[in-house]
């Protein structure tokens, strides 16, 4: 067995690597889009809720 074997499987893996990496990506899955959504949306709650003035009830009128 050729001791420089292992030389020539890193670089054809590498090659495979470089191919991936220049490959144009597509955008996120559904579903990671549908969670960060919902985590946003949290986040824009819990803000408007932590922030701001005491509601008014319509009883205090």
């Amino acid at each position: 067995m050729d001791p420089d074997l292992y030389l020539y499987v890193e670089r054809v893996r590498a090659r495979e690597l470089r191919a991936e990496a220049a490959r144009p990506r597509t955008t996120a899955a559904p579903h990671r889009w549908r969670a960060r959504l919902g985590w946003a949306l949290v986040e824009t709650g819990l803000r408007l809720v932590h922030t701001g003035t005491p509601p008014r009830h319509a009883a205090e009128h």
